[in-house]
């Protein structure tokens, strides 16, 4: 039976600018034929990973059971491999061997003409688990693999040929451990949101969760501070600014969405369902709790939501509710827009239900007292939801 668990959440933000487009202004969207304010998924998922990370200092998760989006693999490994008590120099230079020839990941030597560091050609995300076993890989390697032959294949031509004469040079076990070892490594961020691996493709793990753009409910333009600063130490008798300038923002109730499939999370954890339950917990939990930080020392909007719904659907497919808010959102003066977004979701819910059908349960988290047309079982408190929902999942 297929599991789905799905996040909605309406979150009111006073003026801020939480994720920039290149040219500084908040990001934004048309929807509906208007224009609408949009925070990505990928700023997001950012801000969900690093709760997790909050997580792990409060002891809830373990470190190993995170993962590490980085261009900075061979630091690490050699740092690992130092404190194990092996030379730094010739750790640095057979970790950059193994990659790959093991991974086929190229790691370019360092640059100091171009004050280029040694990084791989492209972010990896990869488990902590995964990176202590490449240097437990090469720890044991460190004596038999044949690592002046991997090195001379390096000597000459393209990064693309010299992974491949690499390859050819490696022995079969240092091959077999990499197929082996980057297996996701039981990383809770990793299964969630995948990976990509372009040098080892049969190593990508599908995402487990998919998350939403967030977009505003309603209709909105840019707005601009103009701000001026002025030079503490100059002479009393000089007026004037001594710096001026302009900062767009808005101010928005976004709609929030994501989904989970339950079955794809727990097979990415390696079937691991204890994890699996506390990874779904800490990720809902992140979701509504984490927020982007984008120019928040200038405008500080921390607002959290005050209406959310977690569904929990079985063999349905998910359905993401921003359609209530094709038509934007518009309040006569004392009205409230969360509320009356909220309203407008909840009778968006209850006809997708009654056209869709389908098995779900749905627990609401309600402070600003929507009328929730028969939405749900409404919960006092973020905990209980997260309660019931897990329980929901795990029945």
């Amino acid at each position: 039976m297929k599991t789905i668990v799905e996040i909605h959440a309406l979150q009111n933000f006073a003026p801020s600018n939480l994720n920039r487009d290149d040219t500084g202004a908040p990001k934004d969207a048309l929807f509906g034929g208007t224009r609408r304010a949009r925070v990505s998924s990928q700023c997001l998922k950012r801000s969900i990973r690093q709760f997790f990370k909050m997580k792990v200092e409060e002891k809830e998760f373990l470190l190993e059971n995170l993962g590490q989006r980085t261009k900075r693999l061979l630091d690490e490994v050699v740092k690992l491999l130092v404190k194990e008590g092996r030379d730094q120099e010739e750790a640095r230079k057979r970790a950059r061997l193994a990659v790959l020839a093991g991974a086929g990941i190229w790691v370019a030597p360092n640059d100091e003409e171009n004050n280029e560091d040694e990084k791989s050609e492209y972010l990896m995300f990869l488990g902590t688990k995964e990176i202590a076993a490449v240097v437990a890989t090469i720890n044991e390697r460190w004596n038999s693999e044949k690592w002046e032959a991997i090195e001379e294949a390096l000597k000459k031509g393209s990064a693309k040929e010299k992974k491949k004469e690499a390859a050819k040079k490696a022995s079969k076990e240092l091959k077999e451990s990499f197929s082996q070892i980057l297996n996701g490594g039981k990383a809770v961020d990793v299964a969630l949101f995948g990976r990509m691996l372009a040098d080892m493709p049969e190593r990508n793990q599908n995402a487990a969760c998919q998350v939403a753009h967030s977009i505003s409910t309603h209709s909105v333009e840019r707005e601009f501070d103009f701000y001026t600063a002025v030079d503490d130490l100059k002479p009393e008798d000089s007026a004037g600014a001594d710096m001026m300038g302009t900062v767009e923002f808005n101010s928005a109730c976004f709609y929030r969405y994501a989904v989970v499939d339950w079955e794809k999370l727990v097979e990415n954890l390696q079937n691991d369902r204890e994890l699996a339950a506390k990874g779904l917990r800490a990720f809902l939990e992140g979701f509504v709790v984490a927020e982007p930080t984008g120019k928040q020392n200038t405008f500080a909007a921390h607002n959290p939501p005050e209406f959310v719904a977690v569904t929990v659907r079985r063999n349905a497919a998910p359905r993401n509710l921003a359609n209530a808010f094709e038509t934007p959102i518009r309040v006569k003066k004392d009205e409230s827009l969360t509320r009356k977004s909220a309203e407008e979701l909840a009778k968006k819910a209850q006809t997708l239900q009654v056209a869709f059908g389908g098995e779900e349960q749905t627990f609401v988290l309600n402070l600003i007292e929507a009328k929730m047309n028969g939405l749900g079982t409404t919960l006092p408190a973020l905990k209980d939801l997260l309660d019931k929902a897990l329980s929901a999942v795990q029945e």
